[in-house]
């Protein structure tokens, strides 16, 4: 938090954005931990909370579209070509493309609060085919209410925040593990009634 804290009180709203940017096409890169940075600096009164939070909204979605656009035109060949050098092995490619498959781009939203899901949802939405509009619609939703409470937490918690992120971290598998399984009861009850409906 420290070196992401300098690095935005010198670059400013640019830091934000870049640093959100690249993580969203697939750069290991803090993005969430930016967000916080700046929300803290705009607590202090150096940056204005509304432009952080308008930042990184825009890069995260330009990012993710980049991602997109690099899955969709370059397809396999090309991420198992260069994933090597931003950890997407073919291994964790696939084990991310059956889960976005089985749950479908509401799977988009609960990415966002998941390392590893969140640096790649793009480029294998873009592999899988998945129709633009649907997952600009879906990537939107999910960068507004991603940077929505990390640059309010952020704000709010102040020079407190970091020993807020590890007890928020303790829970945040627990809270993503039900957001998960509460998209998968809503896919198999729309099926269900579906099938019933057939009969």
């Amino acid at each position: 938090m420290g070196s992401v804290l300098e690095l935005i009180d010198r670059f400013g709203y640019l830091g934000v954005a870049g640093v959100v940017f690249v993580e969203s096409f697939g750069v290991p890169a803090p993005g969430e931990t930016a967000i916080i940075a700046g929300a803290v600096a705009a607590g202090s009164g150096h940056l204005n909370i509304f432009g952080v939070a308008a930042v990184a909204f825009l890069a995260a979605v330009i990012g993710d579209t980049l991602g997109y656009e690099i899955g969709r035109r370059g397809g396999r060949p090309l991420v198992h070509r260069f994933g090597k050098y931003v950890r997407l092995t073919p291994q964790r490619l696939d084990k991310v493309e059956a889960f976005m498959t089985r749950q479908g781009p509401k799977v988009i939203v609960v990415a966002r609060f998941v390392e590893g899901l969140r640096q790649f949802n793009g480029i294998v939405a873009g592999l899988s085919g998945m129709h633009y509009r649907k997952f600009i619609a879906w990537n939107a939703l999910g960068a507004a209410l991603w940077v929505g409470l990390w640059s309010t937490g952020g704000y709010f918690a102040g020079d407190h925040i970091e020993q807020i992120a590890k007890a928020a971290s303790r829970y945040l598998v627990v809270a993503v593990a039900v957001a998960v399984l509460a998209v998968i009861a809503y896919v198999w009850r729309r099926r269900r009634h579906r099938h019933q409906v057939d009969r």
